[in-house]
């Protein structure tokens, strides 16, 4: 009887700690380090779609701009090209493009040779002009003077680009569109040309001496006193010389 009664009791406090241990609520602390719920990390989707949604937007913005500009720029050539303008690009020299200048598609096929032939003289004045300053500077190294190589540096920077502007634009442009007014235009002022290089194969001893251009009149003066430069302004003068004789070939072609 004894043995029951404790048996019956063992069985009760089995059963009482048995319920008290189910009654132990779950811990709310964190739980230690590797374990499943370490940490939680909060990732904001909402910004993150956001920003690309508006950088997105932003993308679609410029490229709809570069389009519309693309169009408008495409109208507005075939709205030259309509009215007949030619569209001059920079395609000349080939290495540093500067000018528009395309004979053999623009000039008609029998002003070409004319063409070619004025192209050569605007060439001719352009050599000219440099071999001056460096038949100048050997001048000005032998002991003419710093006057005279600026005068032949002015003459370079003026001539070239006037010569271009004035008389060979206009003619090129006349030819393309077969426009007296400009023609017109070109035989006044290439007669300036002209004179200027008889000018300069003579020059006379008007500003220093005329040595400041290499002509037949300077190339003597200097020829006595040092003759490697009177062979430099030899040469000059027989360049003048040839510049001038191909400009009065060019414009008794086009007379006639």
């Amino acid at each position: 009887m004894f043995g029951s009664c404790v048996s019956l009791s063992f069985q009760g406090a089995f059963r009482n700690g048995a319920g008290s241990k189910s009654r132990v609520p779950p811990s709310s602390e964190p739980l230690g380090f590797g374990q499943r719920h370490d940490a939680t990390v909060d990732i904001p989707l909402e910004t993150s779609n956001g920003d690309s949604k508006k950088r997105s937007q932003e993308l679609a913005a410029w490229e709809a701009d570069l389009k519309r500009k693309e169009k408008e720029i495409k109208r507005r050539e075939d709205s030259v090209a309509k009215a007949g303008v030619p569209v001059d690009d920079k395609n000349w020299p080939p290495f540093f493009p500067m000018i528009h200048h395309d004979i053999a598609n623009e000039i008609p096929v029998h002003a070409q040779r004319l063409q070619y032939s004025a192209f050569a003289s605007w060439l001719g004045i352009v050599l000219c002009l440099v071999f001056n300053v460096v038949a100048v500077t050997v001048c000005w190294i032998r002991g003419g003077g710093v006057k005279i190589f600026f005068l032949a540096v002015i003459y370079v920077l003026l001539g070239v680009p006037l010569s271009y502007v004035l008389w060979y634009r206009p003619l090129y442009r006349a030819m393309r569109t077969d426009s007296a007014l400009k023609f017109s235009w070109f035989f006044m002022v290439y007669l300036f040309h002209i004179a200027f290089c008889i000018f300069a194969a003579i020059a006379p001893p008007v500003v220093f001496h005329g040595q400041s251009l290499t002509g037949i009149l300077a190339a003597i003066d200097v020829f006595s006193d040092h003759i490697l430069v009177g062979i430099f302004y030899l040469i000059g003068f027989g360049l003048f010389c040839l510049e001038a004789l191909l400009s009065l070939w060019v414009i008794q072609a086009r007379v006639n």
